[in-house]
């Protein structure tokens, strides 16, 4: 307990500041998180099958590209450039053809390998613009992921009885569910309203919020489903006590994906 309350704290330490400063500083730092965490997605997968080393390589450029995609915007821009991706889809697919060895590389490998690109930088680069445009919000994400996660913890391990997915996440019940997603929606709804917009309707803020809470909760459960799927208890052991970096942003990638589909009308 004590080494994971270390590695919280260094952890806290580390990325707060960060998060302060802003800039390119912290858009290389997520972009850095975001090469991690495709290393450890490639990292679990290849404990099955490991890929072509030159195909890794390209992944990681990809997903750095990806991440650094309008980092400097101050503006709530979230597009693509196609043209990348259909670059990307075409030197991913091609190998197929050269290496002429299904053993060695094959479509679901190629698959696998845009679909984690794509999912991991994107993600990181909502980060980004999300810190960008208005560190206020990106707080407001911090603190549903943040809050839902502790006192769904507390709550299970108080009241828990009844299991919730026990084949993807034996210790998470539904009691932890529902007190995890009433106190991480009152925590952020009371902050949007404070430090964001005060004007906002409540009703519309809490639903916004619960549905941020809830599919917080979802990613921790699919990011769960994938380690269970490769028998792993963690991504990774970067980080002490607390596994690696998706372990860590599951529920923040989740979250930030959802919080676009709201963008505009918050």
């Amino acid at each position: 307990m004590k080494k994971r309350i270390l590695s919280a704290i260094v952890m806290i330490l580390i990325f707060v500041p960060l998060l302060l400063l802003g800039g390119k500083i912290f858009a290389l730092f997520m972009t850095f998180l975001a090469v991690l965490g495709l290393y450890e997605l490639i990292h679990i997968r290849e404990s099955k099958k490991e890929f072509p080393f030159l195909i890794k390589v390209f992944a990681y450029v990809m997903v750095v590209f990806f991440a650094l995609s309008h980092f400097d915007s101050i503006e709530f821009i979230y597009t693509m450039d196609y043209r990348v991706v259909a670059f990307m889809i075409f030197i991913f697919l091609s190998p197929m053809v050269f290496i002429h060895d299904y053993k060695k590389y094959n479509l679901n490998d190629a698959l696998f390998l845009i679909g984690s690109v794509l999912f991991i930088g994107l993600s990181f680069n909502l980060v980004i613009i999300c810190r960008n445009y208005d560190i206020m919000y990106i707080i407001y994400l911090l603190l549903i992921t943040t809050i839902t996660d502790t006192f769904a913890l507390f709550t299970g391990m108080l009241v828990g009885k009844h299991k919730l997915c026990p084949k993807v996440s034996p210790k998470k019940t539904i009691e932890g569910l529902v007190g995890g997603t009433v106190f991480g929606t009152f925590v952020a709804s009371c902050f949007y309203v404070t430090a964001i917009n005060p004007t906002i309707s409540l009703p519309f803020i809490v639903i916004v919020s619960a549905i941020l809470s809830l599919v917080g909760e979802l990613g921790d459960l699919v990011f769960s489903s994938i380690k269970r799927y490769y028998d792993k208890k963690d991504f990774s052991n970067l980080i002490p006590e607390h596994g690696g970096i998706l372990d860590r942003f599951d529920s923040l990638i989740f979250v930030v994906l959802a919080f676009i589909i709201f963008s505009s009308v918050l």
